[in-house]
């Protein structure tokens, strides 16, 4: 069993949503300090302060992890400072909901850079001092859209697909060496935050309430379980997509649980 206790914890996108949930959970779970970063200057210090008036030890930057050199500069920043990174949480994501002809060069390179080259960034940043160590736990949120194709999201399914198959290879590299480190790969559904206001959850396949999705990541971090895949019928995804042919699995996904209809009322940022 992994614990919180007295480690230091880094966030991305830690200022809302699920990012500034898990961090939350992680100081109630007994870490000794929580580090967020973001991009939104007034989210981070709402979250600071929230986190700060509970008693909790709390810093944070305003970092584009999408830029390799911010990432680096404010990574070397952190490991001066707290001498290492015990749990990171790759969570920074963004979406682009509309279709893929509509987008500017701006949003592909941007929607690539957050969901899935900002991981690499950060990870690539803080995993030699853990390997130095032997010791830490890199948790990806990714997504379920990283096992289907959908419509409307095109652009943030390739993002998706590519950080899934990043972090599974990964952890399996690593551990050949440094089997102390630790690996949570996350594949949820739509998740009922602001960042994807507005979509139709598919028919059996609903959309998650924030807090206890985030309980759920922070239990399987403590189990040290490899993946979470939710809801339910996610896990079956793969398996259902390897067993039948193509145009079956289209109309299933199409007209029976309707998820290639879900981005059509999309309205989130």
């Amino acid at each position: 069993m992994a614990t919180f206790k007295d480690k230091t914890v880094l966030v991305t996108g830690g200022a809302e949503g699920i990012g500034f949930l898990m961090g939350k959970k992680s100081l109630q779970e007994g870490a000794r300090h929580l580090i967020i970063w973001d991009i939104n200057k007034e989210s981070i210090q709402s979250a600071v302060d929230t986190l700060t008036s509970l008693s909790f030890s709390v810093s944070a930057a305003t970092v584009d992890v999408s830029d390799p050199e911010a990432v680096k500069t404010n990574a070397e920043k952190v490991l001066t400072e707290y001498g290492n990174v015990d749990i990171l949480f790759n969570n920074a994501g963004i979406i682009v909901g509309k279709p893929f002809h509509e987008h500017s060069v701006q949003d592909i390179q941007r929607t690539m850079g957050v969901n899935t080259l900002a991981f690499m960034y950060v990870t690539n940043a803080f995993l030699p001092s853990m390997m130095e160590r032997n010791s830490g736990h890199i948790i990806a949120i990714t997504s379920s859209a990283g096992l289907t194709p959908n419509p409307g999201m095109v652009v943030y399914v390739a993002s998706k697909w590519a950080a899934v198959g990043w972090v599974e290879s990964l952890r399996l590299e690593v551990r050949r060496t440094h089997p102390g480190i630790k690996f949570l790969n996350v594949m949820p559904g739509y998740i009922g935050t602001k960042m994807f206001a507005g979509v139709t959850p598919p028919r059996l396949l609903p959309l998650l309430d924030p807090e206890r999705i985030t309980n759920r990541i922070i239990d399987y971090i403590k189990r040290e379980r490899r993946t979470l895949r939710a809801p339910v019928l996610v896990k079956f995804t793969t398996f259902i997509r390897g067993l039948l042919p193509a145009p079956l699995y289209d109309f299933i996904a199409d007209k029976v649980l309707n998820v290639y209809s879900s981005m059509n009322t999309f309205q989130g940022k």
